[in-house]
């Protein structure tokens, strides 16, 4: 099965030995994504809202890269250093997806690249 590396300047660069997604067959598998701005390559500080936003962006124009939108995700993975942070990733998933919503885990982690609050990974389904 071939591999098709997807890449776009208007989300943050790879900051280690991995590639912004990958397409193989008829999924599109995007890297977790932390809140940094790729226009100025500053991570975004602030909010939790503010976060998620920016990683939801970030995900949202590698989707465009490929073709794709947010309502092509089939499965999300959500990594937050405070799960008491849950309910707040819920109403920004709430603003930026519409129903019917992808499927999703949530999970608590110690911590994350750069300090970050938040990080999303993403599954894509295509045409083939």
């Amino acid at each position: 099965m071939s591999k098709e590396i997807i890449s776009t300047t208007n989300a943050p660069q790879a900051i280690g030995p991995y590639s912004q997604a990958v397409k193989t067959g008829n999924l599109i598998f995007i890297s977790g994504q932390v809140p940094i701005n790729p226009e100025t390559g500053n991570v975004v500080s602030g909010s939790i809202e503010d976060e998620t936003n920016q990683v939801i962006n970030n995900i949202k124009n590698i989707c465009n890269a490929a073709g794709y939108s947010l309502g092509d995700i089939v499965k999300l993975t959500i990594f937050l250093t405070d799960l008491d942070n849950f309910s707040i990733v819920n109403e920004v998933m709430k603003q930026q997806f519409l129903e019917p919503y992808p499927a999703r885990a949530t999970i608590e982690v110690s911590g994350l690249p750069l300090g970050v609050n938040v990080e999303i990974e993403a599954i894509v389904e295509t045409n083939g």
